[in-house]
């Protein structure tokens, strides 16, 4: 039997879709998204973004709409809308705040807005509610109620799907909480943690990303060090790894919708607040300048013009997002440096690399290179062999391998492989 909750989804990407496709094996649910061509797709079983395939869209008990006023049925609103940061890295609530003006204009008494965007503490209750009170004449916590309940989507990864992993869920009342734990509940087997109020669920997803991205920043400047040394981090964190507790973090490109954008609304908070924030922004400073530090160290082992094959544009491996990918970083840089680069990318969308003023080059020509990097570690890229560096490096051609995928693979006499 199914429940006579009515659930409305806000916003149809690489969240909300999944989200909604599980939820509507239990519930009634809408899903809305302004974007027509999206739910164009998504009415003919397609998902671009490659999280839920044709069988399970086609199984799923969803139904699709881009008009506002057909959520008003609907007494959960669950927002997975895109919070991004403006130029000069300030949050960019816009979108946010615009979909609590739409909800605001249809919402009911007695309904639940819960919300799923990555914000600083503060901003459902302080925020949202005041937005949707604006729209809609009604109180929040009296004639609506609030809920906050984080994403932790890592695309294309299948082993942590929103419904295998433990979801955690708060509200403004103890009754909110109980209804969200229910829903939530539902879809991944009761793996529900309650936090105790929404700004600790709000901050709770804000520091999970912000630390991975300190983590990581650690490496990426420490790899810097040790290339004046001449000494790779791949083995020293192997030898490190050998500690019980050590923390096994690897050097790389931190790019993507999340972790490089979310320290950013916490260290607004912090401004706000007037609380220093060096380590987060120092983290940011040295990520956001790896790619650079990378096309120097790349350049100042070659001597002359290059040809360069990039494989891997997509901000991580197996999956087609190229949002915030700091590849492109270090293609301008090497570009600038006067070297002819081409790309390669499998899961990139075509029209989208165009978009960046790049084109995408098939393995399949006959061209050689002078250096081929391995930028990102798509699947693929691991299976390449002998033969297709014998047939795509010039004499006495290079590879950079970043992700050092290819560590145990042989190579050409001629060709000098190099790791960082």
């Amino acid at each position: 039997m199914r429940s006579n909750l009515n659930i409305s989804i806000f916003g149809l990407g690489y969240v909300g879709l999944p989200l909604a496709v599980k939820l509507s094996n239990y519930f009634n649910v809408l899903g809305f998204d302004k974007n027509k061509h999206r739910i164009k797709e998504l009415k003919k079983f397609l998902d671009i973004n490659n999280e839920i395939n044709s069988k399970e869209l086609k199984k799923a008990k969803l139904n699709y709409s881009t008009n506002i006023q057909d959520l008003k049925n609907s007494n959960i609103f669950i927002v997975t809308v895109p919070t991004p940061v403006t130029k000069t890295n300030q949050p960019d609530l816009k979108p946010l705040l615009q979909a609590c003006k739409d909800i605001g204009k249809i919402i009911s008494k007695g309904s639940i807005v819960v919300f799923e965007s990555t914000v600083y503490p503060g901003v459902t209750e302080e925020v949202c509610g005041p937005q949707i009170k604006k729209y809609s004449n009604l109180v929040p916590g009296k004639d609506f109620y609030l809920g906050y309940s984080p994403e932790r989507m890592n695309p294309g990864d299948k082993a942590h799907s929103v419904d295998k992993i433990t979801k955690v869920v708060s509200g403004d009342c103890n009754k909110t909480k109980l209804i969200l734990k229910k829903i939530y509940g539902k879809v991944n087997s009761g793996k529900i943690f309650v936090a105790k109020n929404i700004k600790t669920a709000e901050a709770a997803k804000v520091i999970e990303n912000t630390q991975r991205d300190i983590n990581v920043a650690f490496i990426n400047e420490i790899t810097k060090l040790f290339k004046k040394i001449d000494i790779s981090i791949f083995d020293v964190l192997n030898t490190a790894a050998t500690k019980w507790n050590f923390l096994n973090f690897k050097p790389g490109f931190v790019g993507g919708h999340c972790i490089g954008v979310d320290p950013y609304y916490l260290s607004y908070l912090a401004r706000q607040k007037k609380i220093g924030s060096n380590l987060i922004l120092s983290g940011r400073k040295i990520n956001n300048n790896f790619p650079i530090f990378l096309a120097q160290y790349i350049n100042g082992l070659i001597s002359k013009r290059n040809k360069i094959l990039v494989l891997g544009l997509t901000f991580k491996e197996n999956v087609n997002d190229l949002r915030n990918t700091k590849v492109l970083d270090l293609i301008k840089a090497l570009k600038k440096k006067d070297h002819k680069v081409y790309v390669n990318d499998l899961y990139a969308n075509e029209s989208e690399v165009k978009m960046m003023n790049l084109s995408l080059t098939s393995l399949s020509k006959k061209d050689k290179y002078d250096i081929i990097i391995l930028a990102v570690a798509h699947d693929n890229y691991k299976k390449l062999n002998y033969s297709f560096f014998k047939k795509k490096l010039k004499q006495n051609g290079k590879i950079f391998d970043l992700k050092a995928i290819w560590k145990r693979k042989k190579f050409p006499k001629d060709v000098e492989y190099i790791i960082l």
